[in-house]
């Protein structure tokens, strides 16, 4: 990381802003980056963000920007084992990548949104977290049943605004 400006590599389109993020918050424990993880789960009441993203650096980068708010996580690789998670347990929110080998992002979506509509599953919001961002991109993403399309590189403070959005989210500390 180039600790000049907060950022990762160029090719990885997250960024970290260590300044931000460390200041308010400190989180209990890391993040899980292990998809058959359960103790991450959250009690009742509390909010579950699934991180569905294939890239190694933004997994750790999002599931630390995630474990700073205070939100139990859980991470997909891709599309599929995004569908087989949610079959488990839905989560309260998802953050979906949208290119990925295999099923991409929007693919994914759109199944999931079919399996809601089919009562298979409740509804929760889903967010496409893309480098992604032309206006045909968001129209893609909201077309696919994406509730917002969030671009990279996206900051601490930038995601914790939009995920305010959805979900009633711990208050930081000062």
């Amino acid at each position: 990381m180039d600790r000049q400006d907060g950022h990762l590599f160029p090719e990885t389109s997250l960024v970290l802003m260590a300044s931000d993020a460390s200041a308010s918050a400190s989180p209990a424990s890391g993040p899980s980056t292990d998809a058959s993880t359960s103790g991450q789960r959250p009690e009742p009441g509390e909010s579950f963000v699934l991180l569905v993203e294939d890239n190694p650096i933004n997994q750790v980068v999002a599931l630390e920007f995630l474990a700073l708010m205070g939100l139990k996580t859980q991470l997909a690789r891709n599309g599929q084992e995004a569908l087989d998670l949610c079959e488990r347990e839905a989560p309260s929110l998802v953050l979906m990548d949208i290119q990925m080998p295999g099923m991409d992002g929007l693919e994914c979506a759109r199944r999931l949104r079919e399996q809601q509509a089919q009562g298979r599953l409740p509804r929760f919001p889903i967010l496409a977290l893309t480098a992604h961002a032309l206006d045909s991109d968001v129209a893609d993403s909201l077309k696919a049943g994406m509730d917002e399309h969030l671009t990279k590189p996206l900051d601490f403070l930038t995601l914790r605004r939009r995920l305010a959005r959805w979900l009633d989210l711990p208050q930081l500390n000062d």
